[in-house]
């Protein structure tokens, strides 16, 4: 499993497509989400998309520039950061289920935070409702807090840069 910053967005529709996804949420995450290819990265096995994860710049009171967070995400991320800062968001993972189960997440969530770490960005903020994203989100040492209304986690992440 290899993981690629960035992917031709053509590939990555079709990708899309051929795991179910409505091509109303793909138009969505290409407009309104990914600003530039190296947001989206590719999870390749033999040269093939088999998973994805999207990650944009945000802060405790807005997703994105213009688009408000609600009160109770608002106060679970301050609580969190202990202010309002900016932070990156990974915004979705998603991994082909026939490739699930094999320690790729764990590896995606190290290579995702040095990459992080080499663009100078030092918090992520990660939403997850999925057993497996929230036990890995555990064992990587966030912080955490649950959003009712949402009905999931957000996690926490300071990233420690070697001193």
């Amino acid at each position: 499993m290899r993981f690629v910053v960035g992917c031709d967005l053509e590939e990555f529709k079709r990708y899309y497509r051929r795991n179910g996804y409505d091509d109303g949420d793909l138009e969505h995450l290409i407009k309104k989400v990914i600003k530039d290819s190296s947001q989206l990265i590719a999870w390749r096995k033999n040269d093939k998309i088999v998973g994805h994860a999207v990650w944009h710049e945000s802060n405790t009171k807005e997703h994105r520039k213009g688009d408000p967070r609600d009160q109770e995400d608002t106060e679970a991320l301050e609580k969190l950061l202990s202010a309002k800062k900016n932070f990156v968001e990974l915004h979705e993972i998603w991994l082909m289920k026939e490739h699930r189960g094999k320690g790729y997440g764990k590896r995606f969530f190290e290579f995702f935070e040095e990459y992080m770490k080499s663009r100078g960005y030092d918090q992520i903020i990660y939403y997850a409702d999925h057993p497996a994203a929230i036990a890995i989100c555990r064992k990587r040492g966030c912080k955490e807090d649950y959003l009712k209304k949402l009905k999931e986690y957000v996690f926490y992440l300071r990233l420690k840069h070697p001193s």
